[in-house]
């Protein structure tokens, strides 16, 4: 029997939401839908409990899931608490005890305990420099924490107040460096003394450092016979190389404009000149200066109204340091000799006026009192220098050379005004062919020019070649002039 789409669709419409009854096996009349119809219900049926089959799994699967996430987080959650609340007594080692951490407590400073402690070790040995070496070697002093106070006490026998040398308050002995006689040979064994003390502690040499600084500001504030005694005990001391005193500690604290106008400084540093210069030379001098950053302003030392290179000769001259006054005029003249001869570069490279150039050359001369001789000297370092010499053309060289002598002539004739001169020209030629050698062999033609011009005399010339003096380069530079000697020795006999 055929049924119409119609009639299944109200017939599936029927069946499909009893699905208890299709579960229980309740069988539908086959003959209500037929074969195949029945078979379409029975697949669709099955699709339908398929997927309701696995969405109750996987139902089951996510609570399973869910549960076993919120067990664990349970227990995690309650074995911490019990960890942090539980209020049994946690286990410890045996047998050790647990040290509350203690802060460093910073003693107070007293450097006056200090000072007095010093000061009895003085009193102790009766100012016995060895003894009291001694004892301060075996000490417990704290020399770290009060160096000052230590150099205080040997310096001016106590501790001084702040700022100033004036005694402070305290017990003082009699055996400081102030109160001994103002003698190299007493001041010496303090110097020795404070020479063991820094090789045991070298780092107190800062600390000398300090109480020299600060001793040496205050000048005025001492004895006139109590600086000279600083004086010649500085200047043991470098005698001796204290254990690395920079001088710069020593002459840099000096330069204060009260203590130079007062002229304090200038009575300082004579005695100290004086003192060193008794044991060590004056390149010693020099030296220590030099490191000490004034060698080069010595005449910052003397008070404004007296800074002058004729006071400065005066005084050092009087108190009989010659050889510093020396020292200080030869620096003067390398000073003005080097000024003009920047001078005379600048006006020879520019190709000045002769005349213009003697005017300088005069005017110079006369302001620093040169010597005829340096003059002369200067002159052909100058002209040679303008010269604009060839690296390999000899020829070039020679005519460059000769062209200069020619031009420059006038001037050179101008300054050498008698054969000493004149024989001091030849021997500046000759040193300086013998040391430029592009010049070697230009010495002969060098001197025939300067003849020709009148700057050499005949009889210079021949004085040269049969009496001179200098041996550099001389066999050579003779045996080239011969041939010109032997035609003004011709010359001569002609005449």
């Amino acid at each position: 029997m055929k049924y119409s789409d119609d009639a299944l669709l109200d017939l599936k419409s029927y069946v499909i939401p009893d699905l208890n009854a299709l579960s229980a096996g309740v069988q539908v009349e086959r003959k209500i839908v037929g074969p195949w119809g029945l078979l379409k219900i029975n697949a669709f049926c099955s699709v339908l409990f398929s997927l309701l089959c696995f969405s109750l799994s996987s139902f089951s699967l996510s609570l399973f899931f869910q549960t076993s996430t919120e067990s664990q987080t349970h227990r995690s959650s309650d074995s911490l608490s019990s960890w942090f609340m539980s209020s049994k007594e946690r286990p410890t080692l045996g047998g050790t005890r647990i040290k509350t951490r203690k802060r460093n407590i910073a003693a107070p400073l007293d450097p006056a305990a200090f000072a007095d402690a010093v000061v009895q070790i003085y009193l102790d040995n009766a100012g016995d420099l060895e003894l009291i070496a001694k004892s301060i070697e075996s000490s417990d002093l704290n020399f770290s924490r009060y160096g000052d106070t230590f150099f205080e006490v040997a310096f001016t026998g106590g501790r001084t107040q702040p700022g100033t040398t004036k005694p402070d308050e305290g017990d003082r002995h009699p055996y400081s460096i102030i109160e001994s006689e103002p003698k190299r040979e007493v001041i010496l064994p303090s110097v020795i003394y404070i020479q063991k003390i820094l090789r045991r502690r070298p780092f107190l040499i800062k600390n000398l450092e300090n109480v020299m600084r600060k001793f040496l500001q205050s000048l005025e504030l001492f004895e006139e016979n109590e600086r000279k005694k600083l004086a010649i005990f500085t200047a043991l001391a470098f005698s001796q190389k204290l254990s690395g005193l920079p001088p710069e500690t020593v002459f840099q604290p000096l330069l204060k404009d009260n203590l130079v106008a007062k002229g304090l400084v200038l009575s300082f540093m004579t005695d100290f000149f004086k003192e060193y210069l008794i044991d060590n030379s004056l390149d010693d001098l020099i030296s220590i200066l030099k490191r000490g950053k004034v060698e080069e302003n010595l005449l910052d030392f003397f008070p404004p109204t007296k800074r002058s290179n004729e006071a400065f000769s005066e005084h050092f001259g009087k108190e009989g340091l010659v050889a510093l006054v020396e020292y200080n005029e030869k620096k003067i003249f390398e000073v003005k000799l080097k000024e003009m001869k920047s001078a005379l570069t600048t006006q020879i490279t520019e190709e000045a006026d002769t005349s213009e150039v003697i005017e300088t050359v005069k005017l110079r001369v006369r302001d620093a009192k040169l010597p005829d001789i340096e003059v002369v000297r200067v002159l052909w370092d100058v002209l040679m220098d303008a010269v604009q010499w060839s690296g390999k053309n000899q020829q070039q060289n020679a005519n460059a050379a000769l062209r200069q002598v020619k031009t420059w002539a006038e001037l050179l004739n101008t300054f050498c005004t008698s054969g000493k001169l004149e024989l001091e020209l030849m021997y500046k030629v000759q040193m300086q062919c013998y040391e430029d050698a592009k010049l070697m062999k230009l010495f002969p033609e060098i001197v025939r020019s300067l003849y020709d011009q009148d700057v050499l005399a005949e009889d210079t010339i021949l004085h040269w070649f049969r009496k001179g003096t200098n041996t550099k380069g001389r066999q050579t530079f003779v045996k080239a002039l011969e041939p010109f000697v032997n035609w003004l020795e011709e010359a001569e006999e002609e005449e």
